[in-house]
């Protein structure tokens, strides 16, 4: 997988975007990092992707995904990625 498959779009010093990088590294998955814009009403690049302006949000350009919300995404590369995925998993 190519550093570009993956974007995380997040803020500096965010727990919920600190989650999902943690699940990130676990998998020894490569990802490239967005730091977006602090203020809230500013976020229009996550807004175009994901239809909200929150973070983190992730494009998995592998399967086409793209999603927001913590939670939902650390479930989404535990199902893609972790050692039940198709993506990944068990060598």
């Amino acid at each position: 997988m190519s550093e570009s498959d993956i974007t995380l779009y997040r803020l500096q010093a965010c727990p919920f975007c600190e989650r999902v990088v943690r699940k990130l590294d676990e998998y020894d998955l490569d990802y490239h990092s967005r730091f977006v814009e602090p203020m809230h009403s500013d976020r229009d690049v996550v807004k175009r992707l994901s239809g909200k302006r929150t973070v983190p949000a992730i494009v998995d350009e592998n399967t086409g995904v793209t999603m927001s919300e913590s939670a939902n995404i650390v479930a989404y590369l535990e199902r893609t990625y972790g050692d039940e995925g198709t993506a990944g998993g068990v060598a």
